[in-house]
């Protein structure tokens, strides 16, 4: 059922708002890697030595390495680790948008949703972003010990958190917050198997910049499959 929530949104990408939402997804997520990786060459300009000798590879350069082809490594290295939270306010600020293209399509005759306001999106999102940031700060003590688990340990932690916040966010809008929260706790374990479904391919460079979108499609369609079978 999940896989066929996803094959849905994976097969509208080619609706131009989609499309539209992409790029703009696209454009936050290589706005934010470039601002970590100047602030990652800052803090090695200003701290690091300008070259230091290492055995066997001799001389390094710090400046010159940073800005040499290596740094293409290092902006997806730390892709794996900046996707999580550019999804998460993805899922506050353009969530919306997929909704509604999800549901002309899918779902016509549905009758429409006042918008959520700019101001109303950014507070939701800034709150769950802290919230990301704070669980995975307390995670991070615990991924040392887990050794080849860490990565389902990052999986499970996060795929709670983002299914948590993408259905209640795609079902916030047709049942309030009440109501959302409610159909979320009966379906519980299979919309955490979905955030974990998203949490995977987050951690693939280049992959992930397409996973806030297609996210976003697949808890709407999970939105509406698991509201049509609740009794309520």
């Amino acid at each position: 059922m999940i896989f066929g929530d996803f094959a849905k949104a994976l097969g509208q990408l080619g609706d131009p708002r989609f499309r539209r939402v992409l790029w703009l997804g696209l454009l936050l997520s290589v706005v934010l890697l470039i601002g970590a990786y100047a602030m990652f060459l800052w803090f090695i300009q200003t701290f690091a030595p300008d070259a230091m000798s290492l055995p066997v590879i001799g001389e390094v350069q710090w400046v010159g390495a940073l800005l040499s082809v290596g740094s293409l490594l290092i902006m997806l290295a730390l892709s794996v680790f900046l996707m999580v939270p550019v999804a998460s306010a993805f899922s506050g600020l353009f969530l919306d948008d997929v909704a509604r293209a999800v549901e002309d399509r899918h779902y016509p005759g549905l009758p429409p949703v006042p918008r959520q306001s700019l101001g109303q999106s950014l507070i939701d999102a800034v709150n769950f972003l802290g919230l990301l940031i704070a669980v995975n700060m307390v995670a991070i003590l615990a991924y040392p010990f887990t050794g080849p688990a860490a990565p389902l340990l990052f999986w499970a932690i996060n795929g709670f958190l983002l299914g948590r916040e993408y259905f209640q966010l795609a079902a916030m809008r047709r049942l309030g917050r009440a109501g959302a929260k409610a159909l979320r706790r009966q379906n519980a374990l299979q919309i955490w198997v979905a955030g974990m479904l998203m949490a995977a391919p987050l951690s693939v460079p280049l992959v992930n910049l397409l996973i806030p979108v297609l996210g976003a499609a697949t808890f709407t369609h999970l939105f509406h499959r698991l509201q049509r079978a609740s009794p309520g």
